[in-house]
């Protein structure tokens, strides 16, 4: 990508071969808060300083809106 930062590897977030981590954010079973749905790039998950899930954004919201920040 021409880039000169670290960056992570590129995982499955839905399918067969999902990552751990997306299994557990998308799976109330799981994470004992909710169920998610991925629908397209750039979602994010709000977690508190335990790890538990405050909530999920979907793409439309960007990392300042104030839905978003009003949560930090």
């Amino acid at each position: 990508y021409g880039v000169s930062f670290p960056m992570a590897a590129k995982i499955s977030v839905k399918g067969d071969d999902t990552a751990p981590i997306y299994k557990w954010l998308c799976n109330k079973t799981e994470n004992g808060v909710l169920d998610a749905e991925i629908k397209w790039n750039f979602n994010k998950f709000l977690l508190d300083e335990h790890g538990k899930i405050i909530t999920k954004f979907d793409s439309q919201f960007t990392p300042m809106s104030e839905e978003l920040t009003s949560k930090l």
